[in-house]
């Protein structure tokens, strides 16, 4: 079988991926991640350090997978209070982002802008993604300027080999230069008709000024459009060793 672009991406994306976290790059084990699951409904789970960075990172991409009827959960590091913003407000938001994308809530119980990351954490978030025994984890880039977002993709990465790798791993990005650096997709996802689910989502988190950060997320939409050969795309990576490729499902890379 002939080398394809989708494969020569897949393994630059997984090469980045070993340059962050140390994995051998093998090319065996790049083709084994085009494999996916057989036709069935799928667990989904979006990890971000805070309420919004899931809906502003993955909005489009979790809509497309609830329209399909996949089940999406949104997993919040943290539950975002931030003087004068209470956690009840935050809270509150989140639910209602998620009512709008369909999918469901849940909180790893750290505090906003003082995560955590030793041996406890890491056991105590491996149960919860263990709990939820999903198919496939988004969580963020790890090169990332923001401490919570560095954290929870570290849980994350970690909570993925402790469970001997089952689920497929991909990073996503947000609020480009600002927060992720250095993001060299794999993968992008149309979202040109589910752009204004993603913007509704996101700003139903209103006490985070969201005609400022949205903004921001749109023109990074539009640019991974540019470059994937769509309106509005969302960018992801795959991480190298995952055991197959769950955004087939979507259509192309």
């Amino acid at each position: 079988m002939g080398v394809t672009r989708r494969d020569v991406l897949i393994g630059a994306g997984g090469l980045a991926s070993a340059l962050v976290f140390g994995a051998p790059v093998a090319v065996g084990e790049v083709q084994a991640a085009s494999e996916q699951p057989a036709g069935r409904k799928l667990k989904v789970i979006v990890a971000g350090g805070h309420p919004g960075d899931p809906e502003y990172g993955c909005g489009g991409t979790v809509a497309r997978f609830t329209s399909l009827g996949h089940e999406v959960v949104l997993l919040y590091l943290n539950d975002g209070a931030w003087p004068p913003t209470s956690a009840a407000i935050r809270i509150a938001e989140a639910k209602k982002a998620c009512e709008l994308l369909k999918a469901r809530p849940a909180y790893a119980g750290q505090v906003n802008g003082h995560a955590v990351v030793d041996n406890g954490h890491y056991e105590e978030y491996a149960k919860i993604i263990e709990a939820e025994k999903p198919d496939l984890v988004f969580t963020q880039w790890p090169i990332d300027n923001h401490r919570d977002h560095r954290a929870i993709t570290m849980l994350t990465y970690d909570a993925w080999r402790q469970l001997q790798k089952r689920f497929s791993l991909y990073y996503y990005e947000v609020s480009d230069g600002e927060d992720t650096l250095q993001f060299s997709p794999t993968h992008y996802v149309d979202i040109s008709e589910t752009e204004s689910s993603k913007r509704a989502a996101c700003y139903a988190h209103a006490s985070q000024t969201p005609d400022r950060y949205y903004a921001l997320q749109d023109q990074v939409a539009a640019f991974r459009g540019v470059e994937g050969g769509y309106k509005r795309a969302e960018a992801f990576v795959l991480q190298l060793q995952s055991p197959h490729d769950p955004l087939q499902v979507l259509g192309r890379p």
